[in-house]
């Protein structure tokens, strides 16, 4: 079991919740594996943090990502540029369009936001697949690697976005050192990712849709806020986050509970024409945040 917690740095840790094992070679990214970790989940009885009770290898989770190839996403390029269009929004309310690096930024959509907004973006994206979609269909500076093997020039850039991203590290605090060494002074750090301390992840437990095969963190909004303060960042705003995409791509994602459930779902929509129409559900299981960096 791991022996501290990776928010707060102390513990104990103790046992939360059971879940279907994913590790050796079934570890995949998935949207639809819910339920599914490397390992049971523990929960830290100092500040509530969640996470898996034995972390996979640094090799295996790069691995896994390196291959990811997810075509629904590209699909919904409507409803995920909408999404990256609010989270700049909310971004520029902290800081004037600068220098910015999106940290796992998939195929770039919101890096090609931010350029038309007067942003000098860029992105850094692990899966082959999608970095090389970003680079020769979109014309985006995305290189393919990880926060740790890409080479960014220290103390230059005015923003960071890791979406979907910290709860898939094994060590958080070492990549937010990382960030906020990258940031220039007052830059700033955004982040969403889902909320386990939402009443919705507390009412599903192991069956929430957020326990997928390679999270291995699990916060909430004390504990991530928490990790940041011991790691040189001011939370100034948190919130929820939403995610626009289709009808028809939130159905699908119920194959997860029942493919069945899933067809007919998706039969019905496309039958009433609402189908491809984007929608904003939101179940305030999903935060995003705000951080500045502060002199350590």
């Amino acid at each position: 079991m791991s022996e501290a917690c990776a928010a707060c740095g102390e513990g104990p840790l103790a046992p939360h919740l059971a879940v279907t094992s994913s590790e050796g070679s079934t570890l995949v990214a998935t949207t639809t594996s819910y339920g599914s970790a490397p390992a049971d989940i523990v929960r830290c009885t100092r500040c509530g943090h969640m996470q898996v009770a034995e972390f996979p290898g640094e090799a295996q989770l790069d691995e896994a990502y390196a291959k990811v190839e997810e075509a629904a996403y590209v699909e919904e390029e409507a409803g995920q540029r909408a999404t990256a269009a609010r989270a700049l929004d909310r971004l520029e309310r902290h800081h004037a369009p600068g220098a910015l690096v999106d940290l796992g930024c998939w195929v770039g959509f919101l890096v090609a936001e931010a350029g038309a907004r007067g942003w000098s973006a860029r992105g850094v994206e692990p899966s082959r697949f999608a970095s090389e979609y970003a680079r020769s269909q979109l014309g985006l500076d995305v290189v393919t690697g990880t926060l740790e093997s890409v080479d960014l020039p220290a103390g230059e850039l005015d923003a960071a976005v890791m979406a979907d991203v910290i709860e898939h590290l094994p060590d958080p605090g070492e990549a937010l050192d990382r960030i906020h060494g990258l940031l220039a002074p007052e830059g700033v750090l955004m982040l969403a990712l889902p909320d386990a301390g939402s009443r919705v992840a507390r009412l599903m437990g192991a069956r929430w849709w957020s326990v997928l095969p390679t999270h291995v963190q699990y916060f909430t909004r004390e504990s991530l806020s928490r990790l940041l303060a011991r790691h040189g960042f001011a939370a100034e705003w948190i919130g929820t986050a939403p995610k626009a995409f289709t009808v028809r791509y939130y159905l699908e994602r119920l194959e997860g509970y029942s493919p069945a459930v899933a067809r007919l779902a998706v039969s019905a929509a496309t039958a009433l024409g609402l189908a491809d129409r984007l929608v904003w559900p939101d179940f305030r299981d999903r935060m995003a945040v705000v951080a500045r960096r502060v002199a350590t």
